[in-house]
């Protein structure tokens, strides 16, 4: 019989047609989703690739995609091209320094990613004690409280603080630094602090609720 000859050969293709839609899912899940809707099956998973439909009813076809026209190329193009000379004409417009303020003096670094910055491990630390270094200029010995760990830090504060300054104050460090073995010890951290130096020399002192071993984001 024709018919069901007709039949026959528009099911294979539709059985087909879901096969190559169950494949492109992971790529194409928008056209997967309105294909499976059109089918009237639940989402399409490996296993249900080995069973075709049979005896199954499928909805009113309705056009999955669009023809995309010579015109709507040649225009996406064109918005292109001009996409592409802003952007050339926005790199080629020299970048504005600060003439003034501490940027004048101390220039923002170059762009990272997130995953760069994301490396750091912050946290914020108690200083449980502070003290001079013997033959040391410039640096303190800091014992840091990380919430039930403790690390020795040399901090090149020593110009802006005195030790009794420091004494349960807290502040931040980068907590996963590694090690440095210096000629008074191994430092195991790094104190954050801002300024340019000297007395002008601020550590870093967290807002009333932080908490030792807290992470800082």
């Amino acid at each position: 019989d024709i018919l069901q000859e007709l039949q026959d050969i528009c099911s294979v293709g539709i059985n087909l047609f879901r096969v190559l839609i169950g494949y492109l899912r992971p790529i194409l899940p928008a056209t997967a989703t309105a294909s499976e809707a059109f089918l009237q099956v639940e989402p399409l998973l490996w296993d249900d690739l080995q069973n075709p439909l049979i005896g199954h009813q499928i909805s009113k076809f309705k056009p999955l995609m669009t023809r995309v026209e010579e015109k709507q190329i040649a225009a996406m193009l064109e918005h292109s091209k001009e996409d592409l000379k802003q952007q050339a004409t926005q790199q080629s417009k020299p970048k504005k320094t600060a003439t003034e303020g501490h940027l004048s003096n101390d220039p923002i670094a170059d762009t990272i990613e997130f995953g760069d910055f994301a490396k750091l491990d912050l946290r914020i630390a108690r200083i449980v004690e502070a003290n001079h270094v013997e033959g040391a200029d410039k640096l303190l010995q800091l014992t840091l409280d990380l919430g039930g760990e403790q690390r020795n830090v040399f901090a090149g504060i020593k110009s802006a603080y005195q030790p009794e300054q420091l004494a349960g104050k807290l502040t931040v460090m980068v907590a996963n630094l590694a090690p440095r073995k210096m000629r008074f010890g191994v430092s195991e951290g790094m104190v954050l602090a801002a300024g340019p130096g000297g007395k002008d020399l601020f550590i870093l002192n967290p807002d009333e609720g932080a908490e030792p071993g807290m992470r800082v984001k």
